[in-house]
């Protein structure tokens, strides 16, 4: 596979995207942005020693071990948090919407449903089912 070069600035932006992005991998990233998880992945870790700051933990090791990482700085740490809140929000209300559309969906089927048999038959009136 022929090396591709990148730009300083492109692998700058896609280093801020994998660390700006709660509980997204380097696969996730790499696979949106077309490169290989490899590179995204030194990449981040290049930047980490340049700041002198180990990585922000492995976050998929974290992840794969059902642990959360946070930053070590207070203000990157608020920032990330009011990130997951909000997207707990969003996801709080997707769901809400998917049970509501589920609910109705429950209610129209049930309706449609002749669980009795035929209006013709006599036992549609008792409420016994049909032999």
């Amino acid at each position: 596979m022929a090396m591709k070069d990148y730009s300083d600035e492109f692998k700058g932006d896609a280093v801020a995207l994998y660390e700006s992005t709660p509980g997204v991998t380097y696969k996730g990233i790499a696979a949106d942005l077309g490169i290989s998880r490899g590179s995204l992945r030194n990449w981040v870790l290049r930047k980490c020693e340049r700041r002198g700051v180990g990585p922000a933990g492995d976050r998929e090791a974290a992840a794969g071990a059902g642990q959360m990482v946070l930053p070590p700085d207070p203000d990157e740490r608020i920032r990330w948090l009011e990130a997951r809140a909000a997207e707990l929000e969003a996801s709080e209300r997707k769901l809400a919407t998917e049970q509501g559309i589920l609910r109705k969906a429950a209610k129209y089927f049930a309706g449609e449903t002749n669980w009795w048999g035929t209006a013709s038959s006599s036992s549609t009136t008792t409420g016994a089912p049909s032999a």
